[in-house]
Order: structure tokens, then C-alpha cells, then sequence
């Protein structure tokens, strides 16, 4: 339903790349070209401006880019209307995950939503939390799966599922099989996440909770993503705090082990937000209704008032 020639330009406005879009459209690079010189033919004015090497929009490039946009949702929203009517959901959704989520639950998510909604497209991004939530306040998501409550006006959040975070370390570590106390991780080298990440955050106040402050620990490294920290860990770089969902392979393989910290719990909420206002419509909608029964086959729904059981590894 959406013009092509103004998708073909939404998308090279996306990218500021040619080649870039022409791989997401699945056209040649100079199919892509020759849409734009049509669609900058047809409005009498260049769209883009490719001088010194550089693809930046112009002043009408910049002016057209909104209304594109707005013609692109408009566009899912009537498929999604008219879908409604005949009792199924199909069209477009695009959903945004923190990494631990991204990587280790919303696929398995994602697969079985689409065999209840076989006609719904989902395009799903995976970032740190702070960048996943900053896509969503842009509108550039609808929906999305993050470590914790968000602290934004803009947005509402709700937890779905309670996750158990664990002190991981090699195989051979002396802490392998005994439990230590919080005031020992003093000395230990401290593999952590980005700034930005849930699961950093986690930790920080988890361990200040328990009387341990930032300036007490020894951070070595930082890595971006969960499974740099693990293949760290396993490398002996030293230790890390990861969710239990990551490091399953590597506990069933023997390749690392987890260490039990006296006094400290470790857990937090994942949750799925989405703008502020009424709770989301059409493919949206439907995605968090299955996200929100799904999680009960999973682990126990948490509250406000008590900690339930939490499986083990």
C-alpha cells in the first residue's frame, strides 16, 4: 500500500547509503538510484545531496522525510485495521530487546507468536537497554523487552518475568565450588557491561545494597555484550554476573561454574513497555497479550509483595 518510490526514499534516508538500501529493498544499487531520480523529478527538486563523497538530505529531503514516515504507519495501521475485521493480525511489528533478552528469550517469543500469527512480519532490534528505550520514546519501535522498570515519563513498562542473575567463573577457579562472602569480590578482577546496560545496573545496586560500593571493586574490562563476557571468563580474564538464561550452554558443557554468594540476592524484573497512553492495539497488542501469558510457562510471575521460587540452572 505504501508508494514504493517513497519507501525506496524513506529507506535511503534511513541509511544515508545507497548500497545499504538497496540490500533492504533487495534491488540493485542502481534501481534504487533511478527511484529517487523519479521521485526527485516528480517533485521538481533534488532530495538528496551526494556531493564530496557524503549522502546527506536536503532542506525538501528533510521536509519530505516526516510525511513519508507518517504514510508508512498510516499504511501498517489500515493493514492491521482491515486484518482486525476478519478476526486474524497481519502486517508489520517491530520490537526492540536489551541483549540478555534479545538473545536468549525473544526468539524462542518470536517463534511462537508467529505460529499463532503467521501473517504478522516482526522486525526485532537488540541493544543495551538505554539505546532499546531511546528507540522506542522515537517511535522507531513499538514494543520492547527491557532488564527492569524504565524511569521515563514517556513510557509505561510492565514486568513480565523475574530473572536470577549469577556470579559466573572458569571451570578451574578457586572459588569453583565453595560459597564465598560479598566483601570477597573485593580482590576479584571484575568483568562488567557497558554503561547503559540493565544488567550493570543490576549489580551495582545489588551489591551497594549489600554494603559493597563501586569504589570497593576491581573492574578490569567492559564489553558489550553478555557473551564477550562469558567467552572472557572462560578465556580467565576473571569473573562476571550474567542472567542464568546466558550461561546455561557453558554450566551444562563444564566450562564454567557458579559461585553461591552469601547474603546476596541478585535478581530483577524483565519487562515489555511501550508509550504512555492506552495499551497498545492491533500487532502490538497482541504481542504483549502473548508475552504476558507466555511468561507464566516460564518462571512464576513476580510481585510487588513476595519473591518466589526461582528455578535452578
Amino acid at each position: 500500500m505504501e508508494n514504493f518510490r517513497l519507501k525506496v526514499f524513506r529507506i535511503v534516508a534511513h541509511h544515508l547509503n545507497f548500497r545499504r538500501a538497496a540490500d533492504e529493498l533487495s534491488l540493485t544499487q542502481p534501481a534504487v538510484t533511478q527511484q529517487i531520480k523519479a521521485l526527485e523529478d516528480e517533485y521538481g527538486v533534488p532530495l538528496f545531496d551526494r556531493a564530496g563523497g557524503r549522502i546527506v538530505l536536503t532542506a525538501a529531503g528533510r521536509t519530505l522525510l516526516p510525511f513519508a514516515e507518517q504514510i508508512k504507519q498510516i499504511s501498517n495501521e489500515a493493514f492491521e485495521a482491515v486484518a482486525k475485521v476478519s478476526g486474524t493480525h497481519a502486517g508489520k511489528l517491530t520490537i526492540g530487546a536489551s541483549q540478555t533478552i534479545g538473545q536468549y528469550l525473544l526468539p524462542n517469543f518470536i517463534a511462537e507468536f508467529l505460529r499463532q500469527y503467521p501473517r504478522v512480519e516482526i522486525t526485532a532490534v537488540s541493544r543495551n537497554t538505554d539505546d532499546v528505550v531511546e528507540s522506542l520514546s522515537q517511535q522507531k519501535i513499538q514494543l520492547a523487552l527491557v532488564e527492569g522498570p524504565t524511569l521515563r515519563k514517556d513510557i509505561k513498562s510492565e514486568p513480565f518475568m523475574e530473572d536470577r542473575m549469577v556470579l559466573v567463573v572458569p571451570a578451574g577457579h578457586e572459588w569453583a565450588e565453595h560459597e564465598i562472602e560479598v566483601s570477597d569480590l573485593k580482590s576479584a578482577a571484575l568483568l562488567t557491561r557497558e554503561l547503559g546496560s540493565g544488567s550493570r545496573r543490576v549489580v551495582e545496586l545489588a551489591l551497594a545494597k549489600a554494603g559493597l560500593s563501586k569504589k570497593e571493586l576491581r573492574p578490569t574490562m567492559e564489553l558489550d555484550s553478555t557473551e564477550g563476557l562469558l567467552s572472557a571468563v572462560e578465556a580467565g580474564l576473571g569473573v562476571t554476573f550474567v542472567s542464568r538464561w546466558a550461561v546455561r550452554n557453558q554450566i551444562a558443557l563444564g566450562t564454567l561454574r557458579v559461585v553461591r554468594i552469601r547474603g546476596l540476592k541478585l535478581s530483577r524484573m524483565f519487562s515489555i513497555a511501550y508509550a504512555s497512553g492506552p495499551v497498545p492495539g492491533g500487532n502490538a497488542g497482541a504481542f504483549r497479550r502473548f508475552i504476558m501469558a507466555r511468561s507464566q510457562n516460564l518462571l512464576p510471575r513476580a510481585t510487588a509483595s513476595t519473591g518466589k521460587a526461582k528455578p535452578a540452572l
